[in-house]
């Protein structure tokens, strides 16, 4: 049996396959980790703790050395997404209602879930993408995505707008793991090396653990709003990505394109916030469905309309370029 071939066929299969797998064991046997306890219980329920490791081995993933060449090259694109998702938060306090909407279609929508949706940009995708349509130093701007992993850059978007207050010792908390990973990675290649591969390793099962804090209920009854949630996150985040790349990328606007997704990683956020500011728990399941269901719908759409761009704009783009270049 094929099953991780199967498994990676899926759009952020690693992440959201394990992600199903634990919402349903939460929907259809909540008391399954207690039940059993143990060990089980820790696979269960062990999500900071798993999460923890993730964020070491992804900050010891980073060559300090590749990191100032990809900044120089495609910088740009990560700096804009953050920049987006910013003025997004801001628009949100100034309209939206503190914690969630209530009633309504839009009941379950927060600020929380636009941002953390928003703000983080599925980096494997991105890197598939620009190996197939982009150049290796568009590629290369997978390294940076890696800087927008964990819940840093959301706290401080919603610190920042006011929609929450995070005491400064909590931003520490929140990034020492892979500030002390990138340290080490550094200092030693042979640890690099060595903790690399375990940030993929690590993914199914925070995954599973982050699943199991889902209710499946939850997400059908936000199912079409968080649909709408992806396709807005394209629109919103990607006209500024494309125009940032070609302007100042000097792309043809595909790069940025490829990146107007929402990270699987993303899903942790809201809980992440949840752990830290007590009052935001209630809204924390209905935010994990949205990004989560954001996730879905950007991994499908944006490898689609990055090749049709490709084939359309990125083309004309191209050609154009061609007798530039030969002068």
């Amino acid at each position: 049996m094929h099953i991780l071939k199967a498994v990676k066929n899926v759009p952020g299969g690693l992440m959201l396959v394990p992600l199903l797998l634990g919402a349903l064991c939460h929907t259809f046997t909540p008391g399954a980790g207690k039940y059993f306890g143990s060990f089980t219980n820790g696979l269960i329920t062990g999500t900071v703790p798993i999460l923890s490791v993730w964020f070491f081995c992804m900050g010891a993933s980073i060559n300090y050395k590749n990191a100032g060449l990809v900044l120089r090259k495609s910088g740009t694109i990560v700096v804009t997404k953050i920049i987006v998702a910013w003025i997004v938060g801001f628009i949100c306090v100034a309209f939206m209602p503190k914690g969630m909407i209530q009633t309504g279609f839009f009941a379950g929508l927060s600020t929380l879930a636009i941002v953390t949706s928003m703000d983080m940009t599925n980096g494997g995708l991105y890197a598939s993408l620009m190996q197939q349509y982009g150049t290796k130093e568009e590629a290369g701007a997978f390294v940076l995505t890696s800087i927008e992993s964990g819940p840093l850059v959301t706290m401080m978007i919603l610190g920042s707008t006011g929609a929450a207050y995070f005491e400064p010792h909590l931003f520490v908390g929140a990034v020492l793991p892979f500030i002390v990973g990138f340290i080490l990675g550094n200092l030693d290649p042979e640890l690099r090396d060595f903790f690399t591969p375990a940030a993929t390793i690590m993914i199914p099962f925070f995954a599973f653990a982050l699943g199991n804090t889902i209710d499946l209920t939850v997400i059908f009854k936000t199912g079409l709003l968080g649909i709408m949630l992806g396709l807005g996150v394209i629109v919103v985040t990607g006209i500024p990505l494309i125009l940032a790349d070609r302007v100042i990328g000097g792309g043809n606007g595909a790069a940025g394109l490829a990146a107007s997704s929402t990270a699987g990683a993303a899903v942790t956020n809201p809980m992440i916030v949840g752990q830290m500011i007590p009052e935001f728990q209630e809204i924390v399941p209905a935010a994990t469905a949205l990004v989560a269901t954001s996730v879905v719908v950007t991994s499908i759409v944006v490898p689609i309309i990055v090749a049709y761009w490709v084939k359309g704009v990125g083309k004309k783009h191209k050609d154009l370029s061609i007798p530039h270049a030969a002068h």
